[in-house]
């Protein structure tokens, strides 16, 4: 009995750390509370179901936010690649 609630324990710390390292780790900025305050650089590959624009208020930034099946990322407005694909999904809804 008490190896298996070492175990457990053991799993769980694992998993915590696990699951720490990779929300440090992810290059993408996803949308925390209702407002991005960072945005980030690196592309969205996941096919886009909608997006956004925000505003700057602080704290929250200026930024394009992209919906995806994995959740909402906050980017960088200014990035070449934002701008593009927001023409790609208008053109593509517009059809």
């Amino acid at each position: 009995m008490e190896t298996r609630r070492i175990l457990m324990r053991s799993l769980a710390v694992a998993v915590v750390i696990a699951s720490v390292i990779w929300t440090t780790t992810a290059e993408d900025i996803k949308v925390v509370n209702s407002c991005c305050t960072k945005v980030s650089a690196a592309v969205v590959t996941d096919p886009i179901i909608s997006f956004r624009f925000q505003r700057e208020s602080l704290p929250c930034v200026k930024a394009v936010i992209f919906e995806t099946e994995r959740g909402e990322f906050c980017c960088d407005p200014k990035q070449r690649w934002v701008r593009e694909k927001v023409k790609q999904f208008l053109k593509k809804i517009s059809y």
